[in-house]
């Protein structure tokens, strides 16, 4: 028991504490008044987290389905199809998930959240296997491309598994502890793991939710597993799913599966009496010479016994004496609603129609929502991936939130909503709107690594470096401001940079970053000519952490998207036409994947925008060919608002006193009114689209491409109808 230190105890302390050696265990029961028995303990654990509160930037609102060439064709009086549930929109989230859990939780969306009933149910499938990344093959024209992750994937993935497994239960840990404060007092939280992670996983939930609100283990069969007759173990084919609640009184539905051969067959018999007895087809003694008969209310005191022959006799047959010497009546019954299901799921299957590696099946989402949620209730996914979360809740009348911190992943999702949208409308059932948030700015990586990782970039792009607090370096008569290390140059930094331009007179600013914010691409552009600067956005590629190649010279900093347009505007008609999209993005280095590349082998590598196989012939001659593409191959994408500045950005101001407050931002939210986009069975084929304006007059029409890599670009024009 925890209790007062001896003045030996506290000088043993003392010196342990003075010579910088860690103190001995034995002590930390002696110290602090609560001692656990069992504790998982890891190196660097630290059980403070820092509850950053950072802004939610709305990038894009999508609302209604709207494909078709003419909007107005879908607001006529007589259609009968689904509609928009007005109030609350479910929220498609982009950023590092830990922020977004912090920031859900102290922030202004909070009450927005307490207002529609609380977070009930959140599902998640955390990264598991270490030799995971963020890559994806995506499909180029006729090219299969193996699209690498970003910079700032490739950091997330380091500070997961970076120190291995003490990484990555720190990582859990925090995001667990931050999704408890979340979860409302009725919720349950479900998380997908495997055997690497799965004994780590249920240590963190003791300890974080409380071994007492364990629920359950579920075993999901998940894969053939590995049948290699060299695999000398058990094959490894399944996955686990932990159950917590918050507390005693949680939200549950009896979940029920049809009756099947790996399903319970209950059978129940009758005599004339009215005494009766239950048992299942394929464990009727539970493993006993006797069968112990179950008996319902009317059971005669005492009960029957039988041998197990008996039992199997009578399950079978219906042919055993019970009751005065009498047969009884044998009848079957099958509860209507199936069986009630077990722990153990060998019905859920694979599903892979989205080309996302890690989708889960709609089918296993379905089964845990309907069991711990109700509709309208909230469901949380924080790990989004594919949004199988999303998709699942909304076709069954939940509202959701997800995260992602990958672009890909947020650009799938979106994709997938729509669609999802789209066939509950041509079903005639309602769905609700949904808005793409990303976080604010932030940028909290430790200053010396900052520093260094500036002046790295800075030599790269031939830069001198400034000893300056505003700006890092100069480029002939332009001024250079390299973006933060491990997150994407937020529109809200972008904004900051350009009015310190301003302020200081600079007149051309080149701002060079892994990734830019959704919505920053080009509106910063012509946000910073209104003011008088010149803004080159450039991304960084990740040849600057090469050495040789930027002694050679080879790191090529690429130019943002290019989108060209073309309106017509014809009395109240206006037609919007794709012409030209390019990127310039550089995944590869020709010289270094040339130089590395093994005889009588080929690599299909991106080289600022072109697609280019590289091969290498048996006498190690190296050469370079060129791939045809169109410029929309590589468009993944397309959306139109067609009246940009008619929804405007609002956050909510909270004073001293006490007063919350909307307050605008000055910013737009893009109005997704019409869209196209790839799917696995269709290409981009939609290039152009019209609409009619209800009234003459001026508007913005805003058109955004995102590129198959996740990236996009916008670009706004102002037109005038019916003039």
């Amino acid at each position: 028991m925890p209790g007062r230190l001896s003045d030996h105890e506290i000088r043993d302390i003392t010196k342990a504490l003075e010579a910088g050696i860690p103190i001995d265990d034995k002590y930390r029961y002696l110290i602090f008044k609560e001692a656990r028995q069992v504790e998982l303990v890891w190196n660097g654990k630290n059980t403070h987290l820092q509850d950053v509160v950072l802004p939610f930037q709305v990038i894009e609102h999508i609302d209604e389905p709207r494909d078709e060439v003419k909007l107005e064709q879908q607001q006529s009086l007589f259609d009968t199809s689904g509609k928009k549930v007005q109030g609350w929109s479910n929220k498609l989230i982009w950023g590092d998930n830990k922020y977004v859990l912090s920031s859900l939780k102290s922030g202004s969306i909070r009450d927005e959240i307490e207002a529609s009933g609380g977070i009930k149910l959140i599902y998640i499938d955390p990264p598991f296997d270490v030799g995971a990344d963020f890559s994806a093959n995506i499909e180029i024209g006729n090219v299969d491309f193996e699209k690498a992750p970003t910079v700032i994937e490739e950091i997330a993935f380091r500070d997961t598994w970076g120190k291995g497994v003490d990484s990555y239960i720190a990582m859990i840990w925090e995001r667990i502890k931050l999704a408890r404060d979340l979860m409302a007092e009725d919720a349950t939280i479900y998380i997908h793991c495997d055997w690497r992670v799965t004994a780590y996983m249920r240590l963190i939930c003791d300890e974080l939710l409380g071994k007492d609100f364990f629920l359950n283990e579920i075993i999901l069969q998940s894969s053939v597993g590995d049948t290699s007759a060299k695999n000398r173990k058990f094959i490894k084919s399944h996955d686990t799913i932990l159950s917590y609640t918050k507390s005693p009184n949680f939200t549950w539905n009896d979940i029920f599966q049809e009756y099947s051969e790996a399903t319970e067959k209950t059978y129940r018999l009758e005599d004339e009496k009215g005494f009766y007895a239950t048992g299942p087809v394929d464990n009727p003694g539970g493993g006993g010479y006797e069968y112990n008969l179950g008996f319902g209310e009317k059971m005669p005191k005492g009960g029957y016994r039988m041998p197990l022959e008996t039992a199997l006799d009578w399950i079978t047959n219906g042919e055993l004496l019970i009751s005065e010497g009498k047969v009884p009546r044998r009848k079957i019954y099958r509860n209507e609603k199936g069986v009630r299901c077990k722990d153990v799921w060998i019905d859920i299957g694979k599903e892979r129609d989205i080309s996302y590696a890690t989708q889960k099946p709609e089918k296993l989402l379905e089964r845990i929502i309907t069991a711990s949620s109700n509709k309208g209730d909230i469901v949380f996914d924080f790990f989004c991936g594919s949004a199988t979360t999303a998709a699942v809740a909304e076709k069954l009348g939940r509202k959701w939130i997800v995260s992602d911190i990958g672009r890909f992943a947020i650009n799938t999702s979106r994709k997938r909503m729509i669609a999802v949208q789209r066939e509950l409308k041509k079903e005639g059932k309602d769905f609700r709107s949904f808005e793409i948030y990303s976080i604010g700015n932030y940028q909290f990586n430790d200053v010396g690594e900052q520093r260094d990782f500036n002046e790295l970039v800075l030599r790269a792009y031939k830069a001198e470096i400034l000893n300056n607090s505003i700006f890092t370096g100069k480029k002939a008569n332009h001024y250079v401001v390299v973006g933060p290390l491990d997150l994407p140059a937020s529109r809200d930094f972008v904004e900051n940079m350009v009015l310190k331009a301003r302020d200081n007179k600079v007149v051309e600013l080149d701002l060079l970053a892994f990734e830019f914010g959704m919505g920053v691409v080009p509106d910063a552009i012509e946000d910073a000519r209104k003011v008088g600067v010149k803004l080159n956005l450039k991304a960084i590629p990740r040849e600057v952490f090469d050495k040789k190649a930027v002694a050679d010279g080879a790191v090529k900093f690429s130019e943002v998207g290019y989108l060209d347009v073309k309106i017509e505007a014809n009395k109240l008609d206006a037609t919007v036409t794709l012409t030209d999209f390019s990127v310039f993005y550089s995944q590869d280095s020709l010289e270094l994947d040339g130089e590395n590349l093994q005889k009588g082998k080929s690599k299909v590598v991106l080289d600022n925008g072109i697609i280019k196989k590289i091969s290498k012939n048996k006498d190690g001659i190296v050469q370079i060919e060129n791939i045809a593409t169109s410029w929309v191959d590589w468009i993944d994408y397309w959306a139109i608002d067609f009246n940009f500045e008619d929804r405007q950005e609002l956050k909510l101001v909270k004073h001293n006193d006490g007063r919350v407050e909307q307050v605008a931002t000055g910013r737009n939210i893009f109005d997704n009114q019409w869209q196209s986009f790839k799917t696995n069975s269709e290409k981009i084929e939609l290039t152009s689209s019209k609409y009619q304006y209800p009234k003459a007059g001026r508007y913005k029409v805003a058109v955004k491409v995102i590129d198959v890599f996740g990236n996009d670009t916008t670009r706004v024009f102002d037109i005038n109808v019916g003039k």
